[in-house]
C-alpha cells in the first residue's frame, strides 16, 4: 500500500521558518520525482517545488530563494525547508510522487499558517 505522509506544518510568525517532511512507503522511492504543492483557501492547488530522481530542483517564482526542496532516498523522505515565510504562504501543503508528468500518488497534506 502506497503512503505519503506529510508532517512539520504549524503556525509561524511572518519571517519565520518551517521544515516539512514527506515520508513515503510502499513505493520504489528513488525512481519517483517528488513535488510539493500547496492550496490556499479559495485558490487552485499550485506547484511549489520539484526535485527529480537525479536531484535537480525547480521552484515557483513566488518561493524561489526562500524554499529549498531536498530528498533522502535511503530514508524515502522528501523535505521542504521554508524560510522568510509570508502570510501568503498560508496553505495546506501536499507532497506527491510521480514518474511521468502527472502525480501518481498524493499525501493528505499538512497545514501551514503564517500569521502574527
Amino acid at each position: 500500500q502506497v503512503q505519503l505522509v506529510e508532517s512539520g506544518g504549524g503556525l509561524v510568525q511572518p519571517g519565520g521558518s518551517l521544515s516539512l517532511s514527506c515520508a513515503a512507503s510502499g513505493i520504489f522511492f528513488r525512481i519517483y520525482a517528488m513535488d510539493w504543492y500547496r492550496q490556499a483557501p479559495g485558490k487552485l492547488r499550485e506547484l511549489v517545488a520539484t526535485i527529480t530522481q537525479g536531484g535537480n530542483t525547480n521552484y515557483a517564482d513566488s518561493v524561489q530563494g526562500r524554499f529549498t526542496i531536498s530528498r533522502d532516498n535511503a530514508n524515502k523522505t522528501t523535505y521542504l525547508q521554508m524560510n522568510s515565510l509570508k502570510p501568503e504562504d498560508t496553505a495546506i501543503y501536499y507532497c506527491s510522487a510521480r514518474i511521468g508528468e502527472s502525480p501518481n500518488h498524493w499525501g493528505r497534506g499538512t497545514q501551514v499558517t503564517v500569521s502574527s
